[in-house]
């Protein structure tokens, strides 16, 4: 007969196969039968009644370990890009063991909140109690919402600021997290989702009174789930940092480079310099240096820093703050170019021809000093004539041969013909308060321009300098339009009386060609924005697809390391390239390029639709003092509840709600994006020109709504006496809209950045 087992070997054996648990499966294992089984039975009743066993059914399991599959709520990443995980059943007397999720490249992407099935396995001598392994994601995350808390006799609501929410969140006394009556509020879903009635929260987070100015971006940054907090070990990398030595770098401190920025740049990480080309085989050519911050010396891969700045992908830009991709401490100081300092960078020698062709190019690892650091206007103005104190020295060495350099540039822009939108930059002063004091339109400069050029060359030149050494990178790729929103354009072009060539490959200077048609006409506005709109949106890949936009083979970021991970992986690709250092791109990071595209690709919308945001909810806030006020627009979209305003003096979008068009039914065609009075025969479709009166301005939600004046100079009509607002369509909407100038697309414009 089997002798009978000790509770620690049970135990034992029960911990190495939870799945098969039964007492006849232990009885079975030990070869026991017959009557020594009762013996076995009163065991596992003791294991049980102290706390070591818990039976389930017919099986036991250890109390104070984790069955091998389970359910697990993930959390947040911790200071060291570790994600744990929660498990959601736990009835061990100690606290719960420390799970360590560990997912592989093909499983989906997760975050905090996230349940998921897990398969579980022990580890020993290590911080935490077990890995997890992804079986299968289950549910969704709790939904969230951001509002403003409104106590009551029981616990309160919620009610959401983002424009898309119809309906307020419920609140119990015990789940509002001490929050106060007025303040701005997170909290996620309890219970089911789709279930009748009004949803339930809990407040996890409280963020302070809405209604300060300074709340506006704090705003944005909640409801994106944009990383605004540094982990301490990132700081404490940033903090040690040290400026970088001579040693090992070319010496450019001799170099005459400045920085040229905005006037208010919270980082300087480039710097540019010009002069004419003393080779005789380049008659009348110019040698352009560009000098960016050497990032990758502070952000080595695998650290904390790196970690964290991959996670924010970019650092994202408000009217009252930025949240940066680096700790303040690189960001603006050790990688930021201030002049008269020596500074690590990586720089570009690039010659081009009299005619603005690129002939050479050569990059190098170095220690640079800038020699000035200026804004935009100033250098324009010296340009101009007018300089003052600091930039009078530099005319003649510095600045004249900028703008020659520049000016050769634009001669080859004109013959590559990258595409000329005419879409002005909104600018947005604040008060030290934060309070907007006016609204209006960024100059454009030829100062601006030659940067861009510059920037654009440099960034040619590192993609070519990658793709001739072999080396992988991250493109920026820009595809040309799809056929669908192609034909929409050229359906709004044959509408507003220009045309658009069919039955060719597209090219950037045939689209040019449209807008120098409607250029200075009543269409000009509609054109761009429509052609906007028919573009793709550009990503980062580590295939080369080309740019559309700019009309490039090759192109790659390479200009600003400080605010995009994608510069920064372009760098230690041009590190390894050149075997300048242990700091350049690793391969195991080259091998997952792919996903890091898909993902820095996402944060970048994410800081465009947080911006976006923001300056909707400052100029809702700028205009709420306005109500009542007549403003001119032009119909910038139409949806079956009513139609969108652009306003000319803001350039804010406001809502036309159907109510406030005309006291008649308006038919929507969804064909031809236009608004069709059932009566009067009245079409109202996109680029009509508009008088409206500021019904109400919402800084919360940065929402306008609109009452209609007239349209095209002329008064809506109003119903017919005795009529239902229901009569015959007197025109075709198809017809109307093409008389009108319409478009089928009314989805807002995305931001194509370069």
């Amino acid at each position: 007969m089997a002798q009978l087992p000790s509770k620690d070997q049970i135990l034992a054996w029960i911990s190495e196969n939870p799945h098969a648990a039964a007492k006849r499966d232990i009885a079975k294992a030990f070869g026991l039968k017959g009557a020594v089984r009762i013996d076995l039975k009163r065991i596992l009743k003791e294991l049980e009644a102290e706390g070591h066993l818990e039976k389930r059914k017919k099986t036991y399991r250890d109390a104070e370990r984790l069955p091998p599959v389970a359910v697990l709520k993930l959390m947040a990443p911790d200071d060291l890009g570790d994600q744990f995980a929660q498990p959601l059943e736990w009835s061990g007397e100690g606290p719960e063991p420390r799970i360590l999720f560990s997912p592989r490249a093909t499983d989906p992407a997760l975050g905090a909140g996230d349940r998921i099935l897990a398969r579980l396995q022990e580890v020993q001598g290590e911080d935490h109690h077990y890995v997890a392994r992804l079986i299968r994601k289950i549910g969704t995350n709790p939904a969230r919402v951001l509002g403003v808390f409104r106590a009551g006799a029981e616990g309160g609501r919620i009610v959401p600021i983002s424009k898309g929410s119809d309906r307020d969140w419920l609140v119990r006394p015990g789940e509002t997290h001490g929050a106060r009556d007025g303040e701005l509020v997170e909290a996620e879903q309890i219970g089911p989702k789709g279930q009748m009635g009004l949803p339930r929260a809990r407040i996890v987070t409280r963020l302070g009174d809405p209604g300060a100015p300074r709340a506006v971006s704090l705003i944005a940054i909640a409801e994106h789930g944009i990383p605004d907090a540094f982990p301490d070990a990132a700081v404490a990398e940033a903090d040690a940092a040290t400026p970088a030595p001579l040693e090992g770098r070319a010496d450019l401190r001799d170099l005459a480079l400045v920085t040229i920025d905005p006037v208010d740049a919270r980082d300087r990480d480039d710097a540019v310099l010009a002069h004419a080309d003393d080779d005789p085989k380049n008659p009348d050519g110019h040698v352009i240096w560009v000098a960016i911050a050497d990032v990758a010396h502070y952000v080595r891969p695998g650290t904390a820093l790196d970690r964290e700045a991959k996670r924010r992908g970019n650092s994202t830009y408000f009217p009252d703050r930025v949240v940066p991709m680096l700790p303040d401490t690189l960001s603006g100081d050790l990688c930021s170019l201030h002049e008269h300092v020596p500074r690590a960078c990586l720089a570009v020698r690039m010659v081009i021809d009299a005619q603005g062709n690129k002939i050479g190019h050569r990059f190098v690892r170095g220690l640079m000093r800038s020699t000035a650091s200026l804004h935009y206007e100033e250098v324009q103005a010296a340009r101009d004539g007018l300089p003052n104190a600091k930039t009078a020295p530099l005319v003649d060495g510095i600045i004249a041969p900028l703008y020659a350099a520049y000016e050769a540039l634009t001669s080859a822009r004109a013959r590559r013909q990258p595409l000329e939108l005419d879409l002005p930059e909104r600018r947005i002063e604040l008060s030290e308060a934060g309070v907007v004091l006016s609204v209006g339109f960024k100059d454009r400069l030829d100062a601006h321009r030659l940067i861009e050029e510059f920037m654009v060359l440099a960034n040619v030149a590192a993609a070519e300098e990658l793709i001739a050494r072999r080396q992988p990178l991250l493109f920026r790729v820009h595809e040309e339009p799809s056929p669908e929103k192609l034909q929409a354009l050229r359906e709004t072009a044959e509408a507003s009386g220009f045309t658009l060539a069919k039955g060719q490959v597209l090219q950037t200077s045939h689209l040019n060609r449209l807008l120098a048609q409607a250029q200075g006409t009543d269409f000009d506005e509609l054109i761009n924005i429509t052609t906007l709109r028919s573009m793709q949106q550009a990503y980062y890949f580590p295939q080369n697809f080309g740019h559309f936009g700019l009309a490039l083979k090759a192109y790659a970021h390479f200009t600003s390391p400080i605010r995009r991970y994608s510069d920064l992986i372009v760098h230690r690709a041009l590190i390894t390239a050149h075997g300048w250092g242990r700091d350049g791109l690793r391969l195991e990071d080259a091998e997952t390029l792919e996903e890091t595209a898909k993902h820095i690709s996402d944060t970048e919308r994410r800081s465009m639709a947080a911006e976006r945001d923001t300056t909707d909810r400052y100029l809702a806030a700028y205009l709420s003092d306005r109500v009542g006020s007549t403003f001119t627009g032009r119909i910038s979209g139409i949806a079956r509840f009513g139609a969108f305003v652009k306003l000319d003096e803001t350039g804010a979008d406001g809502l036309l709600p159907m109510r406030a068009i005309g006291n008649e039914y308006f038919h929507y065609d969804v064909e031809s994006q236009t608004l069709m009075g059932a009566e009067s025969g009245l079409s109202i479709g996109i680029g009509n020109r508009v008088t409206v009166k500021l019904a109400e301005a919402v800084p919360v939600t940065g929402g306008l709504l609109l009452d209609l004046i007239d349209i095209d100079g002329q008064k809506t009509p109003t119903r017919r006496s005795g009529g239902k607002g229901r009569g015959p369509v007197r025109r075709m909407a198809g017809q109307a809209a093409k008389k009108r100038g319409t478009v089928r697309k009314k989805t807002p414009p995305p931001r194509n950045g370069r």
